[in-house]
Parts: structure tokens; sequence; C-alpha cells
């Protein structure tokens, strides 16, 4: 099982028509959400704040082709009719499914589609590896490959699936997120749970800089495996959430190139988190790896407007890692080799690595580089 499937307790399935698609992953348990920060939010987003107050769902339905979003009224109330259809699916209440959209704002569901697809769909819910596949697909919109992720604890495992490729900025980016674990987990502990793996993951990557009206990630906890220890399921869910975050930044729209930024010693984790979001998000750090240009006075240039204080003579920065690292500055001294420096710049990674010689925290963010591709994509994205 790639992800989701692999979890006790979750059956998927999907299917894809052009731009629409429709995914139904059906669990029971516990259940929690985190949200885009944008004023500006997408109906299924208001409707879902509300519902997850109660803590439980028995499924999800996701639609790909139209965000339902700035469709005013009726908007939620075709994300509360799309739950019904949820509902009829996963033979439970419309109050106990989650509902998530994305594709072009300012457009109103076709039900009609919807419901034709669901009745498709939900004959194959299933906890087959082809499934899941259908359904991780089914939620593409510019996505060139599904996204999967499977982490195994002590007795216990966490899964998901997710889309995301462009609108991607903290807080969160055109992403929907399905997480599941076997693990029993109470709501209020998911909810916690949640909130820090997504700031240490989805919050840390930055494709473009935009933030989107529909992003949502969801988690349930099925119970299946029974009660685990608080840390050591935060810790799994973090590095699940870690793995479906660099999969959206390697899979950028236009993108040949994943970057990694690490900050380290920063007075605090909100600092470090600060700087290495402001590095990955700068054009001209991604203009300059797209380049394959060692021009590492980006990386400097960045992390000094991110809004943290530190002192630039005492930093260090390398780039690289393993026999590759190259140290670029060292306590504030340029040390670098440039030759060197643009050979670490060759391969589909280039990892940066910034230490501020001011504390113990540190945080890691991920972007990718910027491209000729990504204004294709995005000039003519409703034409």
């Amino acid at each position: 099982m790639k992800s989701i499937c692999g979890v006790e307790g979750v059956t998927a399935a999907g299917m894809k028509e052009g731009r629409y698609g429709l995914a139904l992953v059906a669990a029971s348990g516990t259940a929690a959400a985190v949200f885009t920060s944008n004023q500006v939010k997408a109906a299924p987003l208001i409707l879902m704040k509300e519902r997850l107050e109660r803590g439980a769902l028995d499924g999800i339905i996701v639609n790909s082709g139209c965000a339902n979003a700035y469709t005013g009224e009726k908007g939620i109330q075709d994300a509360a009719l799309m739950s019904g259809i949820g509902a009829d699916a996963f033979r439970t209440d419309p109050d106990k499914v989650g509902v998530a959209s994305t594709g072009i704002i300012g457009r109103y569901l076709d039900l009609d589609i919807i419901g034709r697809q669901a009745k498709l769909v939900a004959p194959r819910l299933s906890r087959s590896p082809d499934a899941e596949i259908e359904a991780a697909r089914a939620i593409m919109t510019t996505d060139l490959v599904e996204k999967h992720a499977l982490v195994r604890g002590d007795g216990f495992s966490v899964g998901g699936i997710c889309k995301g490729s462009g609108m991607i900025a903290p807080s969160m980016g055109t992403m929907i997120a399905l997480l599941y674990t076997d693990a029993e987990v109470t709501a209020p502990g998911l909810r916690q749970a949640l909130r820090l793996a997504a700031r240490r993951s989805f919050n840390q990557v930055v494709v473009d800089g935009d933030m989107s009206t529909n992003d949502i990630a969801f988690c349930t906890a099925t119970g299946e495996a029974g009660r685990v220890p608080r840390a050591a399921f935060r810790s799994t869910l973090e590095e699940c959430a870690r793995s479906l975050a660099i999969q959206i930044a390697r899979d950028g729209e236009g993108a040949t190139k994943l970057i990694e930024m690490v900050v380290r010693g920063a007075r605090t984790e909100k600092g470090a988190s600060r700087i290495a979001r402001t590095v990955v998000g700068s054009p001209l750090l991604k203009t300059a790896v797209y380049g394959e240009d060692p021009n590492w006075g980006r990386v400097l240039a960045a992390a000094g407007r991110a809004g943290v204080e530190f002192d630039p003579d005492q930093v260090s920065l390398f780039i690289g890692s393993g026999e590759e690292r190259t140290p670029l500055l060292g306590d504030g001294k340029i040390v670098a080799d440039l030759a060197r420096a643009k050979l670490a710049m060759k391969g589909k990674e280039v990892r940066f690595e910034l230490d501020l010689g001011q504390g113990k925290r540190e945080a890691t963010a991920w972007g990718c580089d910027l491209t000729e591709k990504y204004i294709e994509i995005n000039g003519r994205y409703t034409t």
C-alpha cells in the first residue's frame, strides 16, 4: 500500500474525466482540519469550519475542476448538497462528511457531474493500491504526479494523499491533503497535532508566493490500532505531512529543481521558519537556481529582509549536502569556491544551509525553481 489504504479502516476510490474529477475516501473516527488563512475562503471551508467542531467524520468527498470559491450563499448551499452526495455514498449523515473542492475560482459546482461520478466511484471503494491511485489522481489539477505518503509507527500508521503544484505559499498553498491514522486520538489531541505538523510542513512550502482560497488538510483517526504515546503519534504525523509537503514543492508548476533551505543557529523556531520561507520564496533565488548560477548573495539578501534580527557578520552559509557540501560564507567571511558551488546546483535538488550563529533553534522550508513553464501554465489557466 502506498499510503492511506495502508491505514486500517480506510477505503478509497476516484475517477477523472478531463478537468473534472471526484475522490471518495471512507473512514470513520475523530477528525480535525487546518485551513488557509486567506480572508477569501471557498465555500467548502466555510462549511467545514462549522462541521468539524463536532470532531468526527465518516468520509470525505473531493472534486476537482471547480473551486466553488467566491460563490456566495449558493456556493455554501452547493457544498452542503455535495456533502449529501457523499453521505449517500458513505451511507451516513451529511454532517459527518468532509467536503473539499479545487479548480477555478468564481464558478459554481456542476452537481449533476459530481452526483453522477459519485455513483460510479462509490461501488469501487476499497483498500487496493489501484483505488488509492485513482483517488489521488482524481483531485489533481496542474499536478504532474499523484502524491502519497505512508509512515509506520510502533504498532500504528499514518498515511496521506494530497494535491498541490501552483498557488503555493505559507498558510497554506493550493493544496488539499487527506491524512489518516489508525491510532486512537481524541479530537482535541488530533487538532493540536495537526496544527503543529502543518506549521512545520505544509506552511513551509513556497512555489510562487500566492495564497489559495481552498487550502484544507484533513486528518481522521480511525482508532483501529488503539492508543499510542502522544509524542510518537505527533512525530509520525509530522513525518508524513513533511513527505507530502516536499512532494508538492518538487512538483511545483514548471519546476525542474527542488530547493531546500535549512536555517540553523536561530534564537527561535519561528524566526528560523520565517527566514527559510522568505529565502525559498525569493524570485531572484528561484531564477538563479533554475539557471544554476551560484549567486549566493541572493540567499543572504532574502534572509535579511525576512524581518528577523541577526548579525550578518556571524553567519555561515553552505550549498549542497554530504560530500558535495560547499562553504560559501564562514563566520561572516567569504570563502566561496564558485566553481564547486555551481556543481552543487546541477542536480534535481539544491540545498542551502544558513547558520545564524545566535541560538539552537532551526527550521526548514522547501520550494522550487522558477521557469518559463510557470508562465505558460498560468498565463492561460482559465482559457
